[in-house]
């Protein structure tokens, strides 16, 4: 009936409100990053966790404008790309488990930084493209059990460091595999190797083939003549 969907509708909406209801240092958590120029929205009508991007923010973003995240134990998404956030600042991080992608390309982090992301016990996405990570940095990754996608791209992440954390951690997608982008460039080595080996035999036998069929044209040639 209508007046049961009415009902069910207000039993629904207070549901909601109390499990979106945030203590009030949470609340002045959000009111301060919001201040500072960050954007905080939760990450659905009916999920009230939270997301907060600083890489929109009007100005320079400093290890300043991640204290406030502490408070902040519903934060799953956090996107610092191209902030002035340095290893200092990631401190600030280092207890909020609920995080599962955390955007750092672009900053002044370094393995030192990656060492307070320890705890991020439910961390699957985490960018470092164009920092100086190390490989030092990204073996650190291995101890976060959750994770499944790690962007290294211009970092100071080699070829070896990727080895290693495949072999420590091979559940993680490490993006750009550089293992993978190698052996892929070997095999296309090898590949154009064998087909210009392929190439060189059959002109050489073509090369052979039309020297004999001169050779033998030469000596009918030579018969016929002699045979006059």
């Amino acid at each position: 009936t209508v007046g049961g969907l009415v009902v069910l509708s207000v039993v629904l909406v207070h549901v909601h409100a109390e499990e979106t209801e945030r203590s009030d240092v949470e609340r002045a958590a959000i009111a301060n990053v919001k201040e500072l120029g960050g954007h905080v929205m939760e990450i659905a009508q009916d999920d009230p966790r939270l997301e907060v991007s600083y890489h929109l923010t009007d100005g320079p973003v400093t290890d300043a404008h991640l204290e406030p995240l502490k408070e902040l134990r519903a934060l799953v998404h956090l996107n610092l790309r191209g902030t002035s956030i340095t290893d200092e600042g990631l401190k600030n991080l280092s207890g909020l488990t609920s995080l599962t992608r955390l955007h750092l390309e672009k900053t002044k982090i370094t393995d030192a930084g990656l060492a307070h992301l320890a705890g991020l016990e439910n961390l699957e996405y985490l960018n470092v493209y164009g920092t100086e990570v190390t490989d030092a940095g990204i073996q650190q990754a291995a101890s976060l059990k959750n994770l499944k996608k790690l962007y290294i791209w211009e970092s100071k992440v080699t070829i070896e460091g990727v080895r290693q954390l495949k072999e420590a951690a091979p559940s993680i997608a490490v993006i750009p595999d550089l293992v993978l982008e190698q052996k892929k460039a070997e095999e296309e080595a090898a590949r154009m190797k064998a087909e210009e080996e392929a190439r060189a035999k059959a002109e050489a036998e073509a090369k052979q083939q039309a020297e004999e069929a001169q050779k033998a044209a030469e000596a009918e040639q030579k018969n016929a003549e002699a045979a006059k």
